[in-house]
């Protein structure tokens, strides 16, 4: 590098400034420093043997002036500053409505930080822009060709910071609020890194606060739409080049550093810089023919690597072994104004401007042929001049610097358009708006243009005027005024992705729905009917659309009517498809794969490898996988997997849902064909599994009620499958023996269980409650011991009668100032712990209760009424039932033991003869089951 002269074009210019920066100052220190800079810098970007073209990100001004260059010019090489693994999707805009963006996307991330996936990287391209500009005059015009020299988006991500607290990549976002009612499509790029040519914006927050403050205007697009936008429409070349680099370099040089020490900024130079001398040599170009188009931040480039003439080396680090998918997606305006910090409605704004500019000039824009939504003027292309040889630089900076800008009266047909259409859209949006509103909108925008030191009102004037005069802090409806402003100078125009630029797996999506007859690329919601009775052709469109229920955002392919479960399919659905409005999430889910198929496979099959997956998630995965697919090889995977996972689990926070699916599964299973192999290593595997870790469940405090209750309702649901399959049930009955639980819930829980398993009587479970409702210390936590009560209709449904039983009894026998209390209580413990099972309680208490309030007076609970009478032992005890018991007593003497009446009820002179007391009173009590048994057998009474 050489050091500035005073020599020059610009030597005048240097010398002006320095003495202006002496005379301010009052010593030429850092401030003289950075204006000779800047002009330096001005200086040595216009004197490159590769010419620079500085432009701003959808800048109207930029585009212009693009035009004319490349119309005067005729490069034959043009460099574009975007990541050049996007090259090969560019010429894919011709089957795309503007504006769109270019994406990269990456979900299997390989050297990157597994928490960053996934990757993903959008340029968004506009109509009014200076890059789609080039790229349209590149792809149309023979022997032109288009290079893309800045880093890949892998070097991206592999530059980005790696801690929080360091700056992102992306620009700075300001402090613009979306519009109100454009936050759909403001997402519509998502949370990708925005990558864009021409991030012109101060990074120094002071610099920004103070150029609004003294420009009076509220945001930056304001103040660049005024002081800089405006003058540069109509510049010539020249002078457009100058400003826009003295304007790069003035942001450059006021910037804080890097929180890391690094200037990616520079890293994004050298690397440009090196790949365009790389290209030369390789193709032996001739500069004179080449044009570098790239943001007027980086035309001011100090690096060493800067310029055709340097040898300066720079290393281009290898890509890692991400492997990146590239696109294309829906764009919109708010999309790209929500991403890179522009206020609202600006780049409709900008659109307006380029049309109008258009207009104006007689200028004809370059576009790619066929280009959707745009209309090409036939016969209007010029035929560009030849190319002039290149002038020498001359100073038109301090002529553009030193001239007022050039005032422009004020348009009244135009503002007083504008006010006419807002009052007319304000009324179709609820607002009591009226011609005095209209005239009120325009005196304003005059005023406060003038206050503003603008000769004629600008659309952010007018936004500002309307919303003072229409809205008065009143919204009727989901627009507000600036939101309308943005509607009537051009709306929020959304981007469409051609079908012929769609993967294939979009592609094959709309062939394969194409027979409901719909336009799936228009953004309205529609409506699909599907008889699949009448025309069973459409089942193969009804498995694709619950497929991609399952894949897509649940807007964009909704059920009304018809369902799709284990083992049942609807005949007749109804479907609202929006297909069109998340174009992006169909464009990524291309892709992962060729068909929905192959990516719904994938997933489930991720899903159950991830390292956080569960037996409950692999359960779920079997589950649509035998929803959705018709694939039994899958199904025993997924089955296998969720085998592993449950036994490997050290935790029971899912036997709940593990419960769930699993009896769904053996249900569904059982009435389709023979069990398969997996089922039958889940079903053994978790009983052993829940045995073990059944005491260390019941006295665990992290392990709940419910946990619990599911862990029994597994073994004593799945008992008898289980033990035919070669389980041991002594081992349940070791596990509720060593449990000791501590809580009420729990210690109600293991009565349950012991009733079960026949260890607690009935009676032996009602002395237990009796004595908790008759110990005024325990009754406050009784809700707790009902909780756990309720819990075990899960694994002991029979216990229903027993529990309305309980909660009677309490209601019964406790005072109003003990029961209020823990109503409450009682109340939310079982909506928290118990929703599903409450029903059981209230059928359970409609079979029991008396349905009439008449009978209600009468009534006596079952459990208090006495026993009948029982008759003569004489007519009971004998008969072919009193011979039968006789004859197999090894029946009655289990009996006997399980109701505590052991003994040697039998003599020997009484074999055959009949029974004794005890055995009479017995079956004259409960003569019903005798008569069943002696049914079944064939034995008459």
């Amino acid at each position: 590098m050489t050091a500035p002269t005073e020599a020059g074009p610009f030597g005048a210019l240097r010398q002006q400034l320095t003495a202006a920066a002496t005379a301010f100052a009052g010593d030429p220190g850092a401030v003289a420093d950075i204006l000779a800079g800047i002009v330096d810098d001005v200086d040595r970007a216009l004197g490159e043997e590769l010419e620079i073209f500085p432009v701003c990100h959808h800048s109207p001004a930029s585009a212009l002036a693009m035009v004319r260059r490349l119309r005067a010019k005729q490069p034959k090489v043009i460099y574009l500053e975007l990541c050049e693994d996007l090259q090969p999707l560019l010429g894919e805009l011709r089957n795309c409505r503007l504006p769109v963006a270019v994406q990269a996307f990456a979900s299997e991330l390989e050297g990157f930080p597994a928490d960053w996936g996934p990757l993903s990287v959008v340029a968004p391209i506009t109509e009014a822009s200076a890059e789609y500009q080039a790229i349209a005059y590149a792809l149309e015009t023979p022997g032109v060709e288009l290079v893309l020299v800045d880093r890949s988006t892998d070097h991206v991500f592999q530059w980005s910071p790696r801690h929080p607290g360091e700056a992102d990549e992306a620009p700075a976002g300001g402090d613009v609020e979306p519009a109100a009612g454009a936050g759909e499509e403001a997402a519509l790029h998502g949370d990708a890194v925005g990558v864009e040519i021409g991030d012109l914006r101060p990074r120094f927050a002071e610099l920004e606060a103070y150029l609004l403050h003294h420009g009076k205007v509220r945001h930056w697009s304001e103040w660049w739409d005024q002081y800089v936008e405006q003058p540069l429409a109509d510049a010539d070349h020249d002078t457009y080049r100058q400003v826009m680099v003295l304007i790069g370099s003035l942001f450059r040089r006021l910037r804080p550093a890097g929180a890391d020490g690094r200037d990616r900024d520079e890293d994004r130079e050298r690397y440009m810089w090196t790949r365009m001398r790389q290209h030369l040599a390789a193709s032996g170009a001739d500069p004179a023919d080449c044009l570098y188009v790239c943001g007027a931040f980086h035309a001011a480039s100090r690096v060493a690597q800067f310029g055709l003439r340097s040898d300066a080396p720079f290393e281009i680090g290898p890509r890692t072994r991400t492997r990146w998918h590239h696109g294309l997606i829906p764009s919109s305006h708010s999309a790209i104004e929500a991403q890179f910090g522009l206020a609202p409605g600006s780049v409709s704004i900008a659109s307006a401007t380029w049309t109008k500019a258009l207009a104006r000039t007689g200028l004809t824009p370059f576009r790619l042929e066929g280009q959707r939504g745009t209309r090409t003027r036939a016969g209007r292309r010029r035929v560009a001049p030849a190319p002039a040889p290149a002038a020498p630089v001359a100073d038109r900076l301090s002529g553009f610097l030193g001239r007022p800008p050039t005032a422009q009266g004020l348009d009244e047909a135009e503002l007083r358009g504008w006010c006419v259409d807002i009052v007319r859209l304000a009324r179709r949006n609820g607002y009591l708006a009226s011609t005095a509103d209209a005239i009120a909108v325009f005196e304003t925008s005059i005023l406060l243009a003038g206050l503003r030191n603008r000769a004629r009102p600008t659309p952010y004037d007018f936004a500002d005027a309307a919303v003072t005069c229409i809205e008065k802090d009143v919204v009727p409806g989901r627009r507000d005024v600036r939101r309308l402003c943005e509607i009537l100078f051009g709306g929020d125009r959304i981007g469409q992705v051609g079908y012929e630029a769609l993967p294939p797996l979009a592609r094959d999506v709309h062939d394969r729905l194409g027979p409901l007859g719909l336009d799936l690329e228009k953004r309205t919601i529609q409506r699909a009917l599907l008889d699949l009775h009448a025309e069973p052709a459409l089942a193969p469109c009804s498995d694709l659309l619950w497929r991609l229920r399952h894949l897509l955002p649940p807007d964009a392919v909704r059920p009304i009517m018809g369902e799709r479960r284990l083992g049942h399919r609807s005949i007749q659905e109804s479907w609202d498809l929006a297909l069109g409005r998340h174009q992006r999430a169909l464009i990524e889910l291309g892709y992962e794969g060729v068909t929905v198929e192959q990516v719904l496979e994938q997933r489930l099959r991720r899903a159950v490898r991830a390292p956080d997956a569960t037996a409950s998630v692999a359960l779920a995965a079997v589950e649509d996988a035998a929803r959705l697919l018709d694939n039994a090889r899958l199904v025993d995977e997924l089955g296998n997997r969720a085998v592993e996972l449950l036994a490997a689990e050290r935790t029971v926070d899912d036997a709940p849902e593990v419960l769930r699916r699993i009896r769904r599964l053996l249900a569904h299973h059982r009435a389709t064909g023979p069990l398969p192999a997996w089922c039958e290593a889940f079903v053994t595997t978790g009983y052993a599994h829940y045995c073990t870790l059944l005491p260390t469940a019941f006295l665990d405090e992290d392990s709940g009620v419910r946990q619990v209750g599911a862990m029994l309702g597994f073994l004593f649901g799945m008992e008898s499958l289980a033990v035919s399959l070669g389980c041991d049930r002594s081992q349940l009955e070791l596990a509720v023996a060593q449990s000791h639980p501590q809580t009420p819930a729990k210690v109600a829980l293991l009565w349950a269980a012991r009733h079960q398993l026949g260890l607690l009587s009935l009676a032996e479970l009602r002395a237990c409650c009796a004595a908790l409702l008759g110990n005024p210390l325990v009754v406050p936590a009784f809700p707790q011991y009902l909780s756990g009560f309720v819990q075990a209709l899960e694994p002991v449904p029979g216990l229903a009668p027993f529990v309305v039983e309980v909660m009677s009894s309490a209601f019964a026998r406790l005072p109003d100032p003990v029961l209020l209390p823990w109503l409450p209580t009682l109340i939310t413990t079982l909506r928290d712990h118990g929703p599903e099972l409450v029903p059981l309680l209230v059928r359970e208490a409609g079979r029991t209760f008396p349905g009439s309030l008449p009978a209600l007076d009468a009534w006596v609970p079952p459990w208090e009424a006495s026993p009948a009478p029982p008759p003569a032992v004489t007519a009971v005890a004998s008969g072919p039932v009193a011979a039968l018991l006789a004859g197999h007593p090894e029946s009655v003497d289990a009996v006997a033991a399980l109701l505590g009446c052991a003994g040697d009820w039998r003599t020997p002179d009484e074999a055959g003869a009949g029974v004794p007391a005890e055995l009479a009173a017995l079956l004259a009590a409960h003569p019903q089951t005798a008569d069943a048994v002696a049914a079944l057998l064939g034995v008459r009474s």
